[in-house]
């Protein structure tokens, strides 16, 4: 990586090899927010880059990526992350996470000769992407989102649990865009209701703040509220939701308003969420769900 290259937008974060488990039954998913990104943005005609890391024995998630045309930077990795999701009830967000091994973290020189109009931060785990490493993308001429999830779970013992997360503020005032889901935002916040944990979270440094939760998504921006529901016509593919939604709203960033992206956002998981695994359908699809279920209706504006 000798020479800068530019990208529109450029995807960090780890493999996850997934062993899912739910009253449907239990499977195995190549996961990781990078690779359910990259399926959405390079789909959307985007130049996309993507920083992971895995075991050799895992590269087929590399090859699928490549054949699309991402431009895939590979950390080598003697492990992959592995992890276990464990969905008890029908209530998608509750879950129970648990990890067997860890790939190598990130580094400042990963993402160094990699610019990108976006960067979208997507970990699973605690230290994957360390404080450096946003500094170092924070001194590039780009927008910036990332995943709460990652920064909050921490390993005890085999499980993932949530935790107090020490460099919150110091990391969300490098942040442009901000995403968690219902209980993440409420375990950061203390706020049951996702409006208040937005603008709490918002007042901490990122101007848009994506809370996911069940039904739909959340936008806060310019202290205005807007939501999205999801219209999945079945639902089989509840890991990676928030990974997808991210992604699509960044991906329209680029070339649309706030509320715009959302509507966009919404739709893209809506689809992907009939399926295990990344997103696959066509935009015509997208396009398609967009006018029948979210123009000019589902559409949600409130001045704070």
């Amino acid at each position: 990586m000798n020479n800068v290259s530019v990208y529109d937008i450029a995807f960090i974060g780890h493999y996850t090899k997934d062993i899912i488990i739910s009253p449907s039954g239990k499977r195995i998913v190549d996961g990781g927010a990078f690779n359910y990104g990259s399926h959405v943005a390079i789909r959307m005609g985007l130049r996309v880059a993507t920083i992971t890391s895995l075991a050799p024995g895992d590269s087929r998630v590399i090859d699928k990526l490549e054949d699309l045309g991402v431009e895939v930077f590979l950390i080598p990795s003697k492990r992959s992350t592995c992890l276990t999701i464990e969905y008890p009830t029908n209530n998608v967000d509750e879950r129970i996470l648990l990890i067997t091994s860890f790939a190598e973290p990130f580094s400042p020189s990963d993402v160094k000769d990699i610019s990108a109009k976006a960067f979208v931060i997507g970990t699973s785990v605690r230290d994957e992407v360390s404080p450096k490493v946003i500094e170092e993308i924070r001194k590039k001429d780009t927008f910036i989102s990332a995943d709460v999830q990652g920064f909050m779970r921490v390993n005890r013992g085999g499980r993932l649990v949530y935790e107090k997360w020490p460099e919150k503020e110091y990391i969300l005032a490098h942040i442009d865009v901000l995403k968690a889901d219902a209980i993440e935002a409420e375990a950061l916040t203390g706020e049951k209701d996702i409006k208040i944990a937005a603008k709490k979270l918002s007042a901490l440094g990122p101007d848009e703040i994506l809370i996911t939760h069940k039904n739909g998504v959340l936008l806060y921006v310019n202290n205005n509220y807007y939501e999205a529901k999801f219209y999945p016509e079945k639902l089989v593919g509840r890991s990676g939701r928030g990974d997808t939604c991210i992604a699509a709203y960044m991906a329209q960033r680029l070339t649309v308003s706030p509320p715009e992206a959302l509507l966009w956002a919404a739709a893209v998981t809506s689809l992907k969420m009939e399926n295990e695994g990344p997103f696959q359908k066509s935009l015509s699809e997208v396009e398609e769900l967009l006018k029948n279920k979210y123009y000019p209706t589902d559409r949600l504006k409130e001045e704070t």
